[in-house]
């Protein structure tokens, strides 16, 4: 790719950011679109409607004094610690990139362009330059110009390792500090036990009591049998529809047609009103609900697991932590989630179903992973202009035109591969949730960890190594000269990747801030709804965000030192997407020595950059997200492990660069470094990953011990009892018919 192309597709991305920023700025002001600007305040109470001003149609940066106001503090107390994490992965690559970035554009960059091994740099046409010109391939082999690559690998590796152990240091602390500082929550004092074994003499309630009351008698304070109610869950939903289909049909009265009823096919007989026909079908499914939450309560609809509940934190971690039984397969415990973060449908599904179910998930992702490559090789195709040419005939008249040719080779591949990621996180996420978590976040974390590997393998490793499946696990598992092939392969898709960063990156923080598919659905469902309608503010997709932030953290790492002219690029997005993702989620981190670190590196040019994103961020966080759940923290271990191995894979590419380019002694003393990298994430794992698995003995005891001085844990016992209470049990209040469905019949 020649650098006029990457011109145009940097055009076209700018052209897209200053359309966006501006759609925003009327669009936020409208009061048709606080739901999908604002849900998260009109979720607090507050107004919907905003008469009508000519100031909403102009575009205005009145939200930059709003953001700048908030507190650390107040942001921290609304969004909680995982809001924070993700934040601090933001930041941390800012960091990074910006001290990489300093290097690589300063010094490498014109080290690479210096070089002649492909071409030189022609300055007078400089937008007739390929993008190789820039990259390590031009240096000249064994030159001794290699060498500051040589310095540059050790210097941001040691940098970056430095970083990750202040980050797990400091969320390691801000977690201990969180559990330490928050009130007395429900699932510190439970855990979850299923696998229970059945008996004919007893219940599964029975047992349970008699069990733990005999191993904790001392701080067992009692127990919830969990109910299968997978049959009362598929009537919940068919009767929440047809409540949202019936108060559509009220609030727009256009559309109370009448339905033929009787007759024959249905088409002659008497008429009945829509409303009146859609209540009869919401009592009738009502009725069988009531009936169903009533069977419930039988011993048959028990299944084999309960929450068990303890009068002490210790004591819940104690039963978690020892094994309960002498057959390992028996009485398993789990710490249980927080209430609305349990997964309820897990208790539905049988040991053997769920077995089966992960086994399915892994030849499903397998079989999804291969088939993937084919948006794969269609993107790689448009990238090749001659085998266009020869596949397409007659597109030759068309390609001949300059600017069409740059954009099909420079902003069409990643844009067709950046809509084919769109479906990941969702399959994903779905394939996490039938493979046997307990809770909501334990799925997210899984579909975390699947959504990142899942794009290594098909955007990076299977871009570089061009080709079958087949030939690319050939390739990979083939290890005799693995570092020489990824010297080979990596640095030639350099030109791909950064098109890809200034595509991909810089349009998903773009639609992130424009909020497009809720915004389209807004205004479809705007004509069968009212402004005051109920409705719920949207959760953050951790599964869906932090998987792109290290991806693009790998392609960062590997790239600085092949190819440096991609940091300006990461530099941008991840500002774009401090800025934005700060104001959906409401967060804020250290901005203030973060920003004046930055500037003493980046000078004031990217000074004007962070303060911009500062405000933005913190209006979007503030507006949008609130939080479903709080894991405390959990996601960082997901982020330093994605870091050491981005940096472990740049350090092999930089052993077969040395080696390629004929500087042996550079490649011997590269080999090092990988150790000392995997050394230092067995210390980090060793020193703060137990502080994300478990709370210590000290934390627990001392937290007990405050609690024996307040004289409200009496209260806090009793609803201990009652909050883990399935949904699908509570009170039907859909039908019209208050009167006789206010309560079902369970008690």
């Amino acid at each position: 790719m020649i650098v006029s192309a990457l011109l145009t597709s940097v055009g076209i991305n700018t052209a897209l950011c200053v359309l966006f920023f501006t759609l925003y700025s009327i669009l936020r002001k409208q009061s048709s679109n606080y739901k999908v600007y604002i849900p998260r305040l009109l979720a607090l109470g507050a107004s919907r409607i905003t008469p009508f001003n000519l100031k909403q149609l102009i575009p205005s940066p009145d939200w930059v004094a709003k953001a700048w106001s908030i507190s650390e503090e107040d942001l921290f107390t609304s969004a909680g610690l995982d809001a924070l994490v993700f934040m601090r992965l933001i930041t941390f690559s800012l960091k990074i990139f910006a001290f990489a970035g300093v290097i690589g554009i300063l010094v490498l960059v014109p080290i690479n362009g210096w070089g002649n091994q492909l071409e030189e740099v022609d300055i007078v046409d400089f937008a007739g330059n390929s993008l190789d010109v820039f990259t390590i391939t031009n240096v000249n082999s064994g030159s001794n110009w290699l060498w500051v690559h040589f310095f540059a690998v050790y210097i941001v590796s040691g940098f970056t390792c430095l970083q990750l152990h202040h980050e797990y240091k400091y969320i390691a602390s801000k977690r201990i500090s969180y559990f330490s500082s928050c009130k007395p929550q429900p699932h510190q004092f439970t855990i979850l036990v299923h696998s229970i074994p059945t008996s004919s003499s007893c219940s599964i309630s029975d047992s349970v009591e008699s069990f733990f009351k005999d191993l904790y008698p001392s701080t067992y304070l009692s127990h919830v049998v969990i109910r299968r109610t997978n049959k009362i869950q598929t009537l919940l939903s068919k009767s929440k529809n047809l409540y949202r289909r019936i108060a559509q049909l009220r609030s727009n009265p256009t559309q109370q047609k009448y339905k033929h009823g009787g007759g024959i096919f249905g088409f002659f007989g008497p008429k009945d009103n829509l409303i009146d026909h859609y209540g009869k079908k919401l009592e009738d499914i009502e009725e069988n609900l009531r009936l169903k939450q009533s069977e419930a309560s039988l011993i048959a609809e028990e299944a084999r697991a309960a929450f068990v509940f303890f009068k002490s934190r210790y004591g819940a971690a104690s039963a978690f932590h020892l094994q309960p039984s002498i057959n390992p397969t028996q009485w398993i415990t789990e710490p249980a989630p927080q209430p609305h973060d349990v997964f309820w449908p897990f208790f539905s599904e049988s040991f053997m179903k769920q077995w089966i179910s992960k086994l399915v998930v892994i030849v499903v992702c397998i079989s999804f992973t291969i088939l993937f490559l084919i948006p794969v090789v269609i993107v790689q195709g448009l990238t090749n202009l001659k085998q266009l040419e020869v596949l397409f005939p007659f597109l030759k008249s068309i390609l001949a035109v300059k600017f069409v040719t740059q954009v099909i080779t420079g902003y069409l591949p990643s844009l067709i591969l950046q809509m084919s990621l769109k479906l990941v996180p969702p399959v994903m996420g779905f394939l996490s949730s039938i493979q046997g978590y307990i809770s909501h976040s334990d799925i997210e974390m899984s579909a975390s960890k699947k959504v990142i590997w899942f794009t290594v393998w098909n955007v990076f490793f299977a871009t570089v190594f061009s080709g079958s499946v087949f030939h690319q696990l050939e390739v990979i598992l083939d290890l005799r000269d693995i570092t020489g092939k990824l010297a080979v392969a990596v640095p030639a898709q350099a030109s791909f990747f950064i098109t890809y960063v200034a595509t991909t990156g810089w349009t998903n923080v773009l639609s992130e801030l424009l909020q497009i598919i809720p915004l389209i659905s807004s205004l479809i469902k705007r004509p069968f709804t009212k402004q005051e309608d109920e409705f719920e503010a949207p959760s953050f997709f951790y599964h869906r965000d932090v998987p792109r932030v290290l991806f693009f953290g790998l392609l960062g790492i590997t790239y600085f030192f092949l190819a440096p002219l991609i940091l300006p690029f990461l530099l941008v997005y991840l500002c774009l997407a401090y800025i934005i993702y700060r104001n959906q989620v409401r967060f804020l981190c250290m901005l203030s020595h973060f920003i004046q670190y930055v500037c003493e590196i980046l000078e004031n040019w990217l000074f004007t950059w962070l303060a911009l994103i500062q405000c933005f961020c913190i209006m979007q966080f503030t507006n949008v997200y609130t939080p479903k759940y709080e894991t405390a923290g959990r996601f960082w271990p997901i982020v330093h492990d994605s870091m050491i191995f981005s940096l472990v894979l740049m350090q092999l590419i930089a052993v077969g660069s040395f080696a390629l380019k004929k500087l042996s002694p550079a490649s011997t003393w590269t080999l090092p470094l990988p150790v000392f990298t995997l050394l230092f994430n067995h210390y980090c794992r060793r020193r703060f990953l137990p502080i994300f698995t478990a709370y210590s003995a000290e934390s627990l005891i001392k937290k007990d011990r405050e609690d024996e001085k307040d004289t409200s844990m009496g209260e806090f016992y009793n609803q201990l009892l009652n909050v883990y209470k399935d949904p699908a049990l509570f009170p039907i209040q859909h039908s019209s018919n208050t009167d006789s469905l206010v309560s079902p019949l369970l008690s």
